[in-house]
């Protein structure tokens, strides 16, 4: 029997948070992840230290400094994507992934390229809200405790009322059995045992009324803008609903919580982060290149690319939480180029994207350690799930190999998806498996070469099957 290749689930882990990471660390974590494409992770690990570097130059000079855009060259399912994301995540910076054939010229009905912008600053300010309520959390938990003591303590609110009125000892007497009622709720509430109690719980909402409307190219942020409008205007109705008091103390933690944030500051910083160290990922920008022809669907490429020039060339934004500027975030495109080439694009957006790296056609090779090495390797979460159903995966060395030479084989014949064409070929592979675990519970099993071939072969050898199914 071949040997056999046992591959351990390690527990999720976020790259490590660090800001003064430099290239080499930056590659080394990426590595975590990504196999192989060593090009243009340390072309991304060194654009990404460029903004560390510039923060620190002095004020008059930093200004100048304008970050190093990068245009990624490759066939799709070779980790370009994945390769922006992880570095976003690095950098705890805002990212948002665009696809440039979404965009339309201003004129034309779409979405314009500021949209972009606004949808950035929107994920910076839900970013810099998580943190600012992790800050708050443990004060917001007091008053909501507080909150849920005086739901189960009715007469505890009543008695602060009288606090103010002239000494009285029958009501000093009432004081004194309700400050020990007061105390032993809060220990059965600290210690959970109140956690299945039901209480009426009185919350706020705004009737927003049921409009939906329609706008052009360069309106789509107005939507929100008159819903915030009506928000602020329509009076809050307030609900009565039973929930039981594990339920209750998140919702009024989550509702005091929000009180807590100071949203002037989380807007101040969000734009701050998104001007100094915002990421976008333009995809597809190869869609959008090439010259007009005039008419038909390819009127608005040279549109669209003369409308996303001043973003990238830096320009002020107005969005929902203010104005933001663009001149320093980062923006990394990508596209296959198979018809078109970079050269395709008009000369003032080539200039604005100065670092050009081809990324590598994936081999066999890859596939194999695709398959294994990263902590999010594919085979390890197969494993992971169905060991959720008593089903102990094992995968021989010589499984793991076909399975590659599978891939490389459907990605020579058919369209090369990359490092996707692993995920459709497992996903048939282990179909049968997948579906009877919960009921057969077989317990250990054994996947070797000749299973997948014989699972695989019939479909691979099969044209029109292939083209199909894998």
């Amino acid at each position: 029997m071949a040997d056999i290749e046992k591959v351990a689930v390690f527990p999720a882990r976020e790259p490590e948070q660090e800001v003064l990471l430099t290239p080499r660390q930056i590659v080394e974590e990426l590595d975590k992840y990504i196999v192989g494409q060593q090009n243009a992770k340390r072309m991304v690990a060194i654009a990404l230290r460029n903004r560390w570097r510039r923060q620190q130059v002095p004020g008059e000079l930093r200004d100048e400094i304008a970050p190093k855009n990068i245009i990624m060259i490759g066939p799709t399912g070779i980790g370009k994507t994945e390769i922006a994301r992880r570095v976003s995540r690095l950098a705890q910076a805002p990212f948002i992934k665009v696809e440039a054939s979404r965009y339309t010229e201003v004129g034309y009905v779409g979405r314009d390229v500021e949209s972009m912008v606004r949808d950035l600053t929107e994920i910076a300010v839900n970013m810099v809200k998580k943190e600012e309520k992790v800050k708050v959390l443990n004060k917001a938990r007091v008053i909501a405790e507080e909150r849920l003591l005086d739901v189960l303590l009715p007469s505890r609110k009543k008695g602060r009322s009288r606090e103010n009125t002239p000494f009285d000892p029958h009501l000093e007497v009432i004081r004194e059995d309700e400050e020990e009622t007061y105390e032993k709720m809060k220990r059965m509430l600290a210690e959970g045992k109140l956690d299945d109690k039901y209480i009426e719980l009185e919350t706020s909402t705004v009737n927003m009324p049921p409009v939906e409307i329609m706008f052009g190219a360069g309106l789509d942020a107005m939507e929100f803008t008159i819903k915030d409008m009506l928000g602020n205007i329509l009076p809050k109705k307030t609900k009565r609903k039973k929930v039981k008091v594990s339920e209750a103390r998140e919702l009024l933690t989550e509702e005091e919580a929000q009180k807590l944030i100071d949203l002037e500051k989380v807007t101040h910083l969000a734009i701050k982060r998104v001007e100094n160290s915002g990421i976008i990922f333009v995809d597809e920008i190869d869609k959008i290149a090439g010259r007009e022809s005039g008419h038909g669907p390819d009127v608005s490429r040279e549109g669209v690319q003369r409308d996303l020039l001043p973003i990238v060339e830096g320009s002020t934004v107005a969005t929902k939480h203010g104005m933001v500027k663009t001149d320093h975030i980062l923006f990394i495109a990508a596209g296959a180029f198979h018809v078109s080439k970079p050269s395709d694009l008009i000369p003032e957006l080539q200039g604005r994207f100065p670092i050009r790296v081809e990324l590598d056609v994936l081999t066999t090779e890859d596939f194999v350690r695709i398959l294994t090495e990263p902590q999010n390797a594919l085979i390890k979460q197969y494993v992971a799930l169905l060991k959720t159903d008593a089903v102990d995966l094992e995968f021989t060395k010589d499984a793991i190999q076909e399975i590659a030479s599978l891939a490389t084989e459907v990605n020579d014949k058919t369209e090369n998806i990359g490092a996707r064409r692993l995920h459709t070929i497992m996903e048939k592979l282990l179909e049968d498996i997948s579906f009877s675990a919960p009921e057969e519970k077989k317990g250990n099993i054994i996947i070797n070469a000749e299973h997948v071939r014989e699972k695989l072969s019939p479909i691979i050898k099969d044209d029109d099957l292939s083209r199909s199914i894998l």
